[in-house]
């Protein structure tokens, strides 16, 4: 595996620590070699100044044969210095550097043109005696004369001393500063991903199954991992959206499919009791085809509900839909021998609305199962158009709904304390408010002199019923 490979493996946080601290390591470096540079320069400029000085006393003293004048004893012990020809070599010098020439003859050649500057020794490893020589040449006095060139020296003891003790201190903050770098690194890494693990172990629940779960945000703050936390958060909503669209698909499928599957299945049972001839046979085949036909239509009914369209619903005849209804669930009662009594209808011509057979046949089969359901005997309905509204009105007289329970009817799996032990889900009034506001009409609600509204119309007409637990549809006509 390459290095790039191994390094993306590492946890993020110990990368964040080490290209922080290789960072400050580059520029402690180079912050230590510019100090390190600017001592030097002045320490050296100042042996520059003593060798210039030294230089200035010294010329004048040499002979043109290269040996000092009676003037000489002026001179201290301490001056270094050595007079060479053009070829380099050792014409005299000071008591203590009376050894081999401190320069190569490349460098008096080079001393021809202009004052030379030296370093003879190193700083590390150190050396024994390390020099700093100017290198001139010597005022030509005497052209026949053998010395040509001056070399004054001075010692470096002290300013190799500085410079290495310089270097160790700053190798010392350099190693100090990393250690304090990486540790400072390292706890600001914990705490800006301190949410990320937070954030981690709450998702770590929301896969474990709990629901309702968001991602604790700080509030007050905008910065990149609380962005994430928002952002987190709304792909959370959004996808318990969509479980929850699903569920609701799910449950109204089911509870819509369940009548005409019913009723399926009762004429099937019908058919089987005796023996027909083939045109009975023939003609419980057209009605269990027209069943299917109507469950198809269901169907697709339902896939639609599952999103929203911008089409423009067909016009059906709700009054014509509203007796196929009534027709239907008449037939089956009489063939199953039921002693409950028929569903009574009025209507008052063809009531023109936008919705499909499908929804239309819906709404009503819910009306109709909810009041067969937990109504009672007789259950009547009533089609017409009153001021420009479509009005579809199902009474039964049961014993209606209380009060408390005429305000939340119409939320999912609602069901009063008497109606429990009936079948259902309790989500028929929902599939009806969802039809009626969605086709933008309006859903009452009225038993014993209460009322309870979902959704309006304009300028509906009042309700016009006894106390009888009645429910009315109102939507608006739309053109034959």
């Amino acid at each position: 595996m390459s290095l790039r490979g191994r390094v993306a493996r590492l946890p993020l946080r110990v990368r964040l620590v080490a290209g922080f601290s290789a960072t400050m390591l580059l520029v402690l470096t180079a912050a230590g070699g510019f100090v390190y540079w600017r001592v030097q320069f002045a320490l050296d400029r100042q042996l520059d100044g003593d060798l210039a000085s030294a230089t200035r006393v010294l010329a004048p003293l040499i002979q043109p044969d290269g040996t000092a004048t009676a003037d000489a004893s002026r001179l201290g012990s301490s001056e270094l210095y050595q007079v060479l020809d053009r070829q380099g070599r050792l014409l005299s010098s000071s008591p203590t550097l009376t050894r081999a020439p401190l320069v190569t003859p490349a460098t008096v050649r080079k001393t021809l043109a202009g004052p030379v500057r030296r370093d003879i020794g190193a700083l590390l490893p150190t050396t024994r005696d390390p020099l700093r020589v100017l290198v001139t040449r010597l005022p030509a006095t005497d052209p026949a004369g053998p010395a040509t060139v001056l070399v004054v020296a001075v010692r470096r003891d002290h300013r190799d001393e500085a410079l290495l003790e310089l270097l160790a201190q700053l190798a010392a903050a350099l190693f100090g500063a990393l250690l304090v770098t990486a540790f400072v690194g390292d706890r600001l890494a914990r705490f800006a991903l301190r949410p990320v693990d937070r954030y981690r172990a709450q998702a770590d629940d929301i896969i474990a199954g709990a629901s309702g779960v968001r991602l604790e945000v700080p509030p007050g703050r905008d910065d990149e991992v609380t962005r994430l936390g928002h952002t987190l958060n709304a792909m959370l909503d959004a996808l318990e959206e969509a479980v929850d669209r699903e569920r609701h698909f799910v449950n109204d499928a089911s509870h819509e499919l369940r009548t005409p599957l019913t009723l399926l299945t009762t004429r099937v049972q019908l058919a089987r009791r005796r023996t027909r001839s083939v045109g009975e046979h023939e003609a419980v085949l057209a009605e269990i085809e027209t069943d299917v036909v109507r469950l198809v239509q269901l169907a697709e009914h339902l896939l639609d509900m599952g999103h929203d369209g911008d089409g423009d619903a067909p016009v059906s005849d709700l009054a014509g839909l509203a007796g196929q209804e009534v027709a239907r669930r008449n037939a089956l009662t009489r063939a199953h021998g039921s002693p409950s009594a028929p569903v009574g209808l009025s209507t008052s011509g063809p009531v023109p609305v936008a919705l499909s057979p499908a929804a239309a046949g819906q709404l009503l089969g819910n009306l109709l199962d909810n009041a067969a359901r937990h109504g009672a005997d007789p259950v009547a309905v009533r089609v017409d158009a009153v001021r420009g509204c479509a009005r579809v009105v199902v009474t039964d007289h049961g014993g209606g709904m209380p009060p408390e329970l005429l305000a939340t009817a119409t939320r999912r799996f609602t069901r009063s304390a008497e109606s429990r032990a009936t079948q259902g889900f309790g989500l028929g009034l929902s599939l009806v408010e969802a039809t009626v506001t969605r086709a933008g009409g309006e859903l009452r609600l009225c038993s014993g002199g209460h009322h309870a509204s979902y959704g309006a119309l304009a300028e509906a007409p009042a309700c016009a019923h006894d106390g009888a637990m009645t429910v009315t549809v109102l939507l608006p006509l739309a053109r034959s």
